[in-house]
């Protein structure tokens, strides 16, 4: 089904909290899966595949163990989202030309938009490499290289990062996204658990007479 890129950012938001992510990642995955979806990538179905997979996980076992040398997580899979959130905050580090490795990503395609942010803030292109694909962003534009079965890829044995990248044949964003019905399901139902349960006073105070009977 279509839908708006706001009612996309609005319901990842909402999985996200409901899958465990503080608040301020959950703001910052929102925007991620609508950048993805805005350059025709199926953004919210990987954020509805990587929410279940790594549902009821401690955040700290998808973590970077280290900012140093190659990332990985004590896990052995690493989250996309956490670990591009960190790179985003490291990003002066490849402005002085060094390159930020990891190792065993998790959907790192989610990764991308971060690097996007990174752009901004360095006033220049960063570029996100793995198998055989390279995608490079400059916070407003998308240039993408590689096979899309790679770029779709649920893992990553190795991720890199690095700025001064060239930008070549970049694409523009779009307005609306398709997304996969089942994918919008699964995010619904993360979304679910962060409405607060009914109680007997707020069923009272629900539609209908409660206990009141002026038939």
């Amino acid at each position: 089904m279509s839908y708006s890129l706001n009612e996309i950012e609005a319901m990842s938001k909402r999985a996200g909290r409901g899958a465990g992510l503080a608040w301020g990642l959950a703001e910052e995955v929102a925007k991620s899966t609508r950048w993805l979806s805005a350059f025709g990538f199926p953004g919210a179905q990987m954020l509805a595949e990587l929410l279940t997979l790594n549902d009821r996980w401690p955040a700290v076992d998808l973590s970077p163990a280290t900012l140093s040398g190659i990332w990985s997580a004590p896990a052995g899979r690493m989250s996309p989202l956490i670990a591009g959130a960190a790179m985003s905050d490291c990003a002066v580090r490849m402005q002085a030309g060094q390159r930020i490795a990891m190792e065993n990503v998790s959907f790192p395609l989610l990764l991308v938009p971060f690097a996007a942010g990174a752009a901004l803030r360095l006033r220049g292109p960063v570029a996100v490499s793995w198998q055989g694909v390279c995608l490079t962003t400059d916070g407003q534009r998308l240039a993408v290289q590689g096979a899309r079965a790679a770029i779709l890829a649920p893992h990553a044995d190795a991720l890199h990062c690095a700025a001064a990248a060239e930008m070549r044949g970049a694409r523009a964003p779009v307005l609306r996204a398709e997304v996969d019905p089942v994918a919008w399901q699964s995010l619904q139902g993360f979304a679910r658990r962060t409405y607060a349960p009914a109680t007997e006073s707020s069923r009272l105070l629900g539609a209908g007479a409660g206990l009141s009977d002026t038939d």
